[in-house]
């Protein structure tokens, strides 16, 4: 039995002026898996991330959700349409948490606010299941009530998780979800996003700079510069025999005392 993609990527291209940030990059990305994507700053890692979701308009080039019903091709939804995706079956973790969070309302208002967005109204079922995602993530659920602005980093990123994880999305796109956070919390981030993604059985689209975390977190990996994806591959071959030269290049920064 053949294995359907769950999402589609076919000669994407985003360019800014003479800049080609994405230059007709294409991949498959399939149910429960985790593709990493890496590379230096101004690589066009984190534009292609935005375009796959259509926050940035795309030049050229066609993105495919093939969900239960039929293949929808984003840049055919309507606005409408696409905000309604990106809140159910899709979701999306943002580098700095307080971009992905309301930060005038608590904790469990944003977990709930995620689920009144799929119809849900009653005050009562909404609630614990905020208490639930809380713990989920390892907030303590009497913190139900406190505002965002009171918590830690990891703590915030860990709510934005929450918020983005209540619906149970069938895709997550991740920008640098460790970056910025001490050594520590990352590590214990990193333990976390690895157990919900087994558990809830997620695709992930993870964009980062630091290998550590794609060799953790990853199934399969991409490696860009200047707007081109130069290697691919399952991730364990990619890091341990890389063939191009600055792939070459990002791993033995890496490996330096």
């Amino acid at each position: 039995m053949t294995i359907q993609p769950l999402l589609t990527v076919e000669q994407l291209t985003k360019t800014y002026g003479e800049i080609q940030a994405c230059d007709r990059i294409s991949f498959s990305l399939y149910p429960g898996q985790i593709l990493g994507i890496i590379g230096e700053s101004g690589s066009g890692k984190t534009t292609l991330l935005n375009a796959i979701a259509h926050r940035l308009p795309i030049d050229s080039g066609q993105v495919t959700y093939h969900n239960s019903i039929k293949p929808t091709h984003l840049a055919q939804l309507p606005e409408p349409d696409r905000r309604r995706l990106m809140r159910t079956e899709w979701g999306f973790v943002q580098q700095n948490p307080r971009d992905g969070l309301r930060m005038n309302v608590t904790a469990g208002a944003n977990i709930g606010e995620r689920l009144m967005d799929i119809g849900q109204r009653h005050y009562g079922n909404i609630r614990t299941a905020a208490s639930k995602w809380l713990a989920q993530v390892e907030i303590p659920p009497e913190r139900i009530d406190a505002f965002p602005h009171t918590f830690s980093g990891g703590m915030q990123q860990r709510l934005q998780l929450a918020r983005v994880l209540v619906t149970q999305p069938k895709l997550v796109l991740m920008d640098e979800p460790t970056g910025g956070l001490d050594v520590s919390v990352q590590a214990r981030l990193l333990d976390l996003l690895r157990s919900l993604v087994r558990t809830l059985n997620l695709s992930v689209i993870l964009v980062t700079h630091d290998i550590g975390v794609v060799r953790l977190l990853a199934h399969r990996l991409m490696v860009m510069q200047g707007g081109q994806v130069v290697e691919q591959g399952l991730t364990d071959q990619v890091l341990d025999d890389p063939q191009h030269p600055y792939t070459q290049q990002l791993v033995s920064a890496t490996l330096l005392p």
